[in-house]
């Protein structure tokens, strides 16, 4: 007997994160009837499986064999998973009452649509946005994403500013829904990333397919954010400098590439050096310096990447200017005033 197709899957990708089940878990499985929940375990060695067997036994856990970080663990999760829609859920997120409902009403739609988040506040100041992704992603000319409610580390407060559902750049992997037919046409997450940016890669790449990526405010969710990897984690610092040239390098028209890339590897250098105020300042200049090395090493296998993909550069979302000009020397701060 064949089993039927789940319209919707939540998928909670966890590493070590018994702590974040055991604060959040039961909120999503009370907020998601209309769904299926499951946890994707990345070979954890903490005692996570234990509590989801003792605990919720009705969970359905795929066991991945080894720590393969957001993207190769998704796409080994999923791969496991029939299912019309996947969303993909970071364990150090509160939902809310019917956070499902209106994505999937929009999604379901419009086909066109292939992935889409909900408004993304802060646990911690609920009155305030959440740096991964707040009200759906931009990015500029030169690579640097940004949010509706985010500019770098500024955080709006949301007001109701940013309340329509409209077509961004890109979608938070915070919170990623996602047509799983269309996740699938452009090959999954880019396992080469292991986390960070991969969904703005991912975004990218089903943009080039001619695909809309969205938000929709009326679905609220409340993210911790830095759960699964420190805010001031040096490694953090290296994979967003490199899989930021990695996306580029796949995603922009050849025209532009030589153009961008080089501008942008300047600024990373400039970027390096303003580290050394911090206090792990040696730290991330060497995870910046560690970035372009792996970039350059990894330029043949992005060539073949980028053959398999038909670069635009109009999209929607993506800037002609400079959001380091804009913020940095004319002192913008809110998405508003762009």
């Amino acid at each position: 007997m064949e089993t039927q197709k789940i319209k919707t899957a939540v998928v909670i990708l966890n590493w070590n994160g018994k702590s974040w089940l055991e604060k959040f878990l039961p909120n999503v499985i009370q907020h998601s009837n209309d769904a299926e929940v499951i946890i994707a375990d990345n070979n954890s060695s903490d005692d996570s499986i234990k509590f989801l067997e003792e605990n919720h036994p009705n969970i359905r856990i795929i066991q991945n064999d080894g720590n393969y970080g957001y993207a190769k663990g998704y796409n080994l999760a999923l791969k496991q998973i029939d299912a019309q829609y996947f969303v993909l859920l970071n364990s150090d997120i509160e939902v809310t009452k019917d956070w499902i409902s209106p994505i999937i009403s929009l999604m379901d739609s419009d086909k066109t649509i292939s992935t889409c988040q909900p408004k993304i506040l802060d646990y911690n100041n609920k009155n305030r946005f959440e740096y991964a992704g707040a009200s759906g992603g931009y990015i500029d000319k030169f690579g640097y994403p940004f949010c509706r409610g985010r500019i770098f580390d500024f955080l709006e407060e949301d007001k109701g500013q940013y309340n329509d559902a409209t077509e961004v750049f890109w979608a938070t992997g915070a919170c990623l829904f996602v047509r799983a037919s269309h996740f699938w046409e452009v090959g999954g997450l880019d396992s080469d990333f292991f986390a960070h940016q991969e969904e703005i890669d991912l975004c990218w790449r089903l943009k080039n397919k001619g695909y809309k990526i969205m938000v929709e405010p009326k679905s609220v969710v409340y993210h911790v954010g830095g759960g699964t990897l420190n805010v001031g984690s040096p490694f953090k610092t290296h994979l967003n400098f490199r899989n930021n040239l990695y996306m580029m390098f796949k995603n922009l028209p050849l025209s532009y590439l030589f153009i961008i890339i080089p501008i942008r590897l300047v600024l990373d250098g400039i970027a390096a050096i303003t580290f050394l105020g911090d206090k792990k300042g040696i730290s991330h200049l060497f995870a910046v310096m560690k970035a372009h090395f792996s970039f350059y090493f990894e330029i043949p296998k992005l060539i073949a990447k980028r053959r398999k993909i038909k670069q635009k550069y109009f999209l929607t979302g993506k800037t002609n200017y400079s959001i380091l000009v804009k913020n940095k020397l004319k002192g913008i701060k809110n998405f508003s005033d762009l």
